[in-house]
């Protein structure tokens, strides 16, 4: 193999690595965002069961002391029947007491839900906040994990800029400018083996005269088609 793909070769390696480390720089900080975010969801959910059961046992102590005073005013109305001395007081009392007993009917529906809502909160309390608390330590392991990862970021893409530039110093000008230009236009996949007699990075099948002078790798020699560095292994099937 020709010394400059040999190297080349090499510099596609970092240049991966280093790309890989850049985009690590972009999505580490949104898979820390997701963690945070489950945390801040967990605990929210357990907040607002707490909360909707206190305000329930407020609400409901009020329903009662209604509920009493409804009661209350009931009894009153029915002692009264004993009094009525026309028919058409006596109607009027009646629909007092009908209306005071549909009242009271929905005060006690109120209270039951209310309380059949309460021990349904009070049976998932424990749930929510076992599992706000199991969620807040994992994601804090992970979260600890990606932000060390994140801080030695810049410090591993500074060591392989180092071997970057120690490689680039050995390779041709005018291989390093193909390498360059390539890269520029195709990605990361500039240096391809020849797999099937066909470039690796396009597939264009390589002539047979330019395949021998691959296989010898006295020179440096693109594909026609995509102008990728071709290079020769003895894994190539013929």
């Amino acid at each position: 193999m020709h010394p400059d793909l040999e190297l080349l070769l090499q510099l596609q390696s970092v240049d991966y690595e280093i790309d890989e480390l850049e985009r690590s720089k972009e999505y580490m900080p949104d898979m820390m965002d997701t963690l945070r975010e489950e945390m801040a969801k967990s605990e929210t959910t357990h907040r607002e069961a707490v909360e909707e059961l206190t305000h329930l046992k407020t609400r409901e102590k009020v329903a009662e002391l209604e509920l009493a005073s409804l009661q209350e005013d009931l009894k009153r109305y029915q002692s009264q029947m004993m009094a009525i001395k026309t028919n058409k007081e006596y109607d009027a009392l009646v629909s007092e007491i009908d209306t005071l007993k549909g009242r009271i009917s929905e005060k006690e529906n109120e209270i039951l839900q209310s309380a059949e809502r309460q021990e349904e909160i009070q049976n998932s309390l424990e749930g929510l906040q076992s599992n706000a608390s199991l969620i807040k330590e994992n994601n804090g392991i992970q979260l600890g994990s990606l932000q060390q990862r994140l801080d030695s970021v810049g410090d591993k893409v500074a060591e392989r800029d180092h071997e970057r530039q120690r490689i680039v110093t050995q390779v041709s000008r005018p291989s390093m400018s193909i390498y360059d230009r390539v890269r520029r236009g195709k990605g990361a996949q500039v240096v391809v083996y020849v797999k099937k007699r066909a470039c690796g990075g396009c597939f264009k099948a390589v002539p047979p005269q330019r395949y021998q002078e691959i296989r010898r790798g006295s020179r440096v020699i693109t594909c026609d088609n995509c102008g990728r560095l071709l290079v020769y292994t003895l894994k190539e099937s013929e």
